[in-house]
């Protein structure tokens, strides 16, 4: 059995996708559930047992000669929320457990870390370990990201293969139920829809102009092949950045948007939300070489290539994944 967690949210069930479409089909999904929208994520999918959240890691003692593979994608994964008991609970300590579990029951585990971590960039985004004691996230989310990477380096017993990911900003299918913190992607064809326009952020940073802010945006199609890839390696453990590897502006992304669905473009811009402002990333690239030193050697889908499939294939025709 694999067991994913996270399975009804936005990577968790692309990836049991990816590992039906492998010929994988006994298969454990976790998650809480509990919102409806969310759980057509799993619709058509096929998998062996379904449980809740709270009730994995008994299950786990129980079950644990059965299973051959942990994927730990659950987690708050909004960036806004700022009750840090709640972070601490669902990100920090949640995660902790199911570590030591793994440690315990010598299962392998691959875990979701976040670009979130990396704060301002004042110290690059390179996933060098001896950086991450340095790092400071601008919200409580990093934070409890944060908490848990530099928990996993100071870990004397760890998993005989475990490996986190600093996702970046992955965009795709099957996140529809995400709201404010669904990606760019996914606002911008909805904008478009409504207003036959996009607005996106002014510049208040003078080396930037409006529009030009600059993120790694990486296809959730390429995030579970590195996955995939991951859970055949089996050696290498560490930290490891998963991005595009190629920052690209806001204005190429609505661009894009439009040109997907063959219109033209028709683009404004508004002053960034003062309760952001502060914080705010103008650029973020993941440096990627250390997971091309291991072996992954796909290339990964251009921007250009990414929301072409993604609007085309799946937010016009309103499919999942």
């Amino acid at each position: 059995m694999i067991i994913i967690t996270g399975a009804a949210g936005f990577i968790g069930s692309c990836l049991v996708h990816k590992l039906n479409e492998a010929g994988y089909h006994d298969l454990v999904v976790v998650d809480d559930f509990s919102n409806p929208v969310k759980n057509k994520n799993l619709e058509g999918k096929t998998y062996s047992l379904q449980i809740h959240r709270d009730d994995f890691l008994d299950w786990l003692k129980v079950n644990h000669l059965r299973t051959q593979f942990v994927f730990h994608i659950g987690a708050r994964t909004d960036t806004t929320e700022f009750d840090r008991a709640l972070l601490n609970s669902l990100n920090l300590e949640y995660s902790k457990a199911i570590w030591s579990s793994c440690v315990e029951f010598g299962l392998p585990l691959v875990y979701a870390s976040s670009a979130a971590t990396y704060g301002m960039g004042e110290h690059g985004y390179d996933d060098d370990e001896t950086k991450i004691p340095l790092l400071k996230p601008l919200n409580p989310y990093g934070d409890s990201k944060n908490d848990f990477d530099q928990w996993v380096l100071k870990q004397a017993r760890k998993p005989y293969f475990w490996v986190g990911l600093k996702f970046f900003n992955v965009y795709g299918p099957n996140e529809y139920h995400k709201g404010r913190m669904a990606s760019v992607i996914f606002h911008t064809y909805n904008q478009i829809i409504k207003t036959a326009s996009m607005k996106l952020f002014e510049s208040h940073n003078p080396q930037f102009k409006d529009g030009e802010q600059m993120r790694d945006f990486v296809y959730v199609k390429d995030v579970v092949n590195v996955l995939y890839f991951l859970m055949h390696h089996r050696k290498d453990s560490g930290i490891y950045n998963l991005g595009s590897g190629t920052a690209r502006t806001f204005l190429d992304l609505a661009k894009n948007t439009f040109r997907a669905m063959d219109k033209e473009p028709a683009i404004s811009f508004i002053p960034t939300p003062e309760d952001i402002r502060g914080t705010y990333q103008y650029f973020t690239q993941a440096k990627m070489d250390k997971l091309r030193a291991i072996g992954y050697v796909a290339p990964f889908f251009s921007l250009e290539e990414g929301i072409s499939d993604y609007v085309k294939n799946y937010l016009i025709p309103q499919q999942y994944l």
